[in-house]
């Protein structure tokens, strides 16, 4: 994979751009800065590899935007070494900053076409992690408990079956679609203080594509 000066540059204006929008974790954005996002979009769309807007990679997904992608990672707290279970590998782009902050990364998809490409890519890359093909709502209870679980797709709400799979002392980050009617989502971290008591916060408005049960 060619990552040229031309990138690294971008790269760095676009650590700049997300900084100023308030991300303030200088580990985040540091793997923001190391993580090649032109890898994961088509060679013909390099003009849009660094800029801060999501784009469509296929199979009616989209590449996060970068500014929701350092959010969602600064919301974690990701420690070196965390078990993290990512619902909704998509591209990889979100799998890969996580990799880059020392996580232990599990990351299931429900789209085939996905699945295996984004396989391919991050150990091309040489971001080795673990993959699976599945419903997110199911998570991965064999592998669990997980210090962070991160879902990178809207839900209507908050499913027990993964608060379940969140170790004592965890934090998971989901969208959930406010009631409003309006697709929009409210960004949610839950922190697991018990087994039977959690902490739950709200933090902005967002937008993410649907999370769907099964696989497609």
């Amino acid at each position: 994979m060619e990552d040229t000066y031309r990138h690294k540059g971008l790269r760095r204006l676009l650590v700049e751009e997300i900084r100023k929008k308030g991300i303030t974790n200088e580990a985040t954005l540091d793997a923001i800065g190391r993580v090649p996002r032109h890898a994961f979009m088509d060679s013909g769309f390099i003009n849009f590899s660094y800029k801060d807007s999501a784009f469509p990679i296929g199979a009616g997904q989209t590449i996060s935007q970068p500014y929701t992608v350092a959010f969602q990672t600064q919301l974690l707290e990701v420690n070196q070494r965390d078990k993290i279970l990512e619902i909704g590998t998509g591209s990889g782009y979100q799998a890969a900053v996580l990799f880059e902050l020392g996580a232990n990364v599990y990351t299931i998809e429900r789209q085939r076409e996905l699945y295996i490409k984004s396989q391919q890519l991050l150990n091309q890359i040489g971001y080795k992690m673990h993959f699976f093909y599945g419903d997110g709502y199911e998570g991965l209870p064999a592998y669990s408990p997980f210090d962070r679980i991160i879902v990178t797709c809207g839900a209507t709400e908050i499913p027990e079956t993964l608060v379940q799979q969140l170790k004592t002392g965890g934090r998971m980050v989901i969208p959930v679609t406010k009631s409003n009617g309006s697709g929009v989502q409210e960004m949610v971290l839950i922190k697991k203080k018990s087994d039977t008591e959690v902490d739950i916060s709200y933090h902005g408005a967002f937008m993410f594509v649907p999370f769907l049960k099964g696989k497609a």
